[in-house]
């Protein structure tokens, strides 16, 4: 057989707006809103400088229905550089990017093929004695199970299996859509499954290769730590090896910062400093943006509770101030406790004693979670669905689930400190 090398790539989510950063500007923020281009832009200039045989798109190459054309634009043109290259690109629409959520289809470069979704579809690579199958989505949730559909392998030839799919669910909160299990894939012969969908990188099986590359580029702060694609090499019609390369251009972080020993806020803004500058000098050049959680018990507890929006200016401020493009704080969330001694408050026999006791017993009191659920639910479903799903703040994702007694439990920590702190 003929040895060869490809990239297979997926959750690329072009022109997808990263979230969690409210409130930037300047350079950093156009450097953020860029940066699912600019690691696809790097992803083929590497595939060229490699001279790949061919590249492969494992599902939601786009977030959605495009805005205008630019976002089709920008593919065909990158489309076109892999075709003067001579490199043939295949395509896996997914959840995201499935055929009824494109509304305004461009003709690709004649290198392009994309897997149809009326059935599975085989394409073959004569030269490398190659066939690629795969299923795209015709719908954005697709429940079925697809692989059944797909075809046997061809005798002689490296088989590979493109799907969008959650392999049974359960991988990192996402939609278990096109479910099947791994003996499963294993099962069917192929030499190599091209999988998308979880976007967290996952080699799950070996001989054959079941691989998750992971995105190409982290959207938010629970997308942490590097991203990018898979380079494949086959020799003489074995995987010889699957190398994760490494394309995001904005690294997510989330910093733990144990502020037990800080005498006052100015070490608690010195501690995060020391933070922030470790996790950039790691992050090797790209822009680092990351959620400060501030933890461990400290006499400071009431007082940084109360002046997050102080601590989250301080923090993105410091920085700022670690060099150009270097560094930005999505946020800082207070995880600390009290010294032990605050404790008593609960026991005491004045007001500050009944409120505590009525927080504590709040998660079970029936008639207050009713009102919560009229008074909050109805504000919730007045937001934006994308406020509502995938939410990151805790307080608003749990009121967005209906969970009220979970809603209970994130807010009591502050009112707790502020009940502290007002008595103090």
């Amino acid at each position: 057989m003929t040895s060869f090398r490809f990239f297979h790539a997926a959750d690329i989510h072009l022109d997808s707006p990263l979230t969690g950063l409210a409130g930037i500007e300047g350079r950093v923020a156009e450097s953020i809103r860029t940066a699912p281009r600019r690691a696809f832009e790097a992803l083929v200039e590497r595939a060229i400088q490699d001279r790949v045989d061919f590249f492969v798109i494992a599902g939601d190459l786009y977030d959605g229905s495009w805005r205008d054309y630019k976002t089709g634009l920008f593919f065909a043109e990158q489309m076109g550089r892999l075709r003067q290259a001579a490199i043939p690109a295949f395509v896996l629409h997914g959840n995201h990017d499935a055929e009824s959520q494109i509304t305004r289809p461009l003709k690709l470069p004649d290198n392009v093929r994309v897997f149809t979704a009326r059935k599975a579809q085989t394409f073959q690579l004569g030269e490398l004695n190659v066939a690629l199958h795969g299923q795209s989505f015709r719908e954005r949730a697709v429940t079925d199970n697809l692989v059944p559909g797909y075809p046997a392998p061809l005798p002689g030839a490296f088989n590979i299996g493109v799907l969008h799919t959650a392999l049974g669910g359960g991988r990192c909160n996402h939609a278990n859509y096109a479910p099947c299990s791994l003996p499963e894939l294993v099962a069917k012969g192929y030499d190599y499954w091209a999988l998308g969908h979880v976007h967290r990188r996952q080699v799950l099986n070996e001989r054959p290769h079941v691989v998750f590359p992971g995105n190409l580029q982290g959207r938010h702060v629970g997308e942490t730590g590097p991203k990018g694609a898979s380079l494949v090499t086959v020799e003489a019609g074995e995987v010889a090896a699957v190398e994760a390369l490494t394309f995001d251009v904005v690294r997510w972080a989330v910093l733990e910062v144990d502020v037990a020993t800080a005498g006052s806020t100015a070490d608690v803004v010195d501690l995060m400093r020391q933070a922030l500058k470790r996790e950039v000098a790691g992050a090797e050049g790209r822009l680092l943006s990351a959620r400060i959680v501030l933890q461990g018990r400290t006499g400071l507890h009431g007082r940084l509770m109360t002046d997050v929006e102080q601590l989250t200016a301080e923090a993105r401020a410091t920085a700022l101030g670690l060099g150009d493009e270097a560094a930005w704080v999505e946020g800082v969330a207070v995880r600390t406790a009290a010294p032990a001694g605050t404790a008593a408050l609960a026991a005491r026999e004045d007001t500050l004693g009944d409120l505590q006791r009525m927080l504590k017993e709040a998660p079970a009191d029936e008639a207050l979670l009713g009102q919560l659920k009229a008074d909050i639910g109805e504000l919730i479903g007045k937001l934006p669905s994308r406020l509502r799903d995938g939410c990151e703040d805790e307080a608003l994702a749990a009121a967005a689930a209906g969970d009220y007694a979970a809603l209970i439990g994130q807010v009591t920590p502050y009112l707790k400190a502020r009940l502290t702190a007002e008595d103090a």
